[in-house]
């Protein structure tokens, strides 16, 4: 009983106390109130990383930084927790998509997703299978067309026809594991 509880819970919005655990910790490791991008990579613990996995985080920054201005601030982060731990399934896609589409085209080609994969497995760990495998498996699946690269519609119809995919972007791309970080507090070198 308890558990349906829960999970029926889980559908909401961040409610007020996470919402003022969020924020002592956010006031706590940014008492400026705004995270750059320096600020960001160090609660997050991230140091050392690979030319590919910091561009990932980069790319994490200015997607969650939404009014442009170089900083994250405490609403942005609300937005972006709340979108990644609570959003719907399509609004997460979406999310993706806008993360893979690097150079802002509106099509994700392979080199992009190719790197940006690369780049998760930098920060998440390793998954049972490699960046090109991944990329290959995806374009295949997803790439109707067969143009080499993928639009936003392609994206997340191909995804949302195959459970398998499904799980397997759902599992790769989490940055739950990133908020875990940024909740605990942990330091710890990847």
């Amino acid at each position: 009983m308890f558990d349906t509880m829960g999970a029926a819970g889980s559908a909401d919005d961040i409610n007020a106390m996470e919402i003022h655990h969020w924020y002592t910790k956010f006031m706590k490791e940014c008492p400026s109130g705004q995270l750059c991008l320096h600020e960001f990579k160090q609660v997050l613990d991230l140091h050392g990383l690979t030319p590919e996995a910091n561009s990932y985080v980069e790319q994490v920054f200015h997607t969650f930084d939404m009014n442009k201005d170089g900083f994250i601030d405490f609403l942005e982060f609300i937005a972006a927790i709340n979108l990644v731990i609570r959003g719907k399934i399509d609004q997460k896609l979406k999310w993706y998509f806008k993360l893979y589409d690097a150079d802002g085209n509106g099509c994700i080609d392979k080199k992009e997703l190719l790197s940006i994969f690369t780049a998760i497995q930098a920060i998440n760990g390793h998954t049972n299978m490699s960046a090109e495998e991944f990329t290959n498996m995806i374009f295949q699946k997803i790439d109707v067309n067969n143009d080499g690269e993928l639009t936003l519609e392609e994206f997340i119809s191909g995804v949302e026809r195959d459970e398998d995919l499904m799980e397997l972007i759902t599992k790769s791309f989490d940055l739950s594991n990133v908020l875990k970080v940024i909740q605990s507090g942990r330091r710890h070198s990847i």
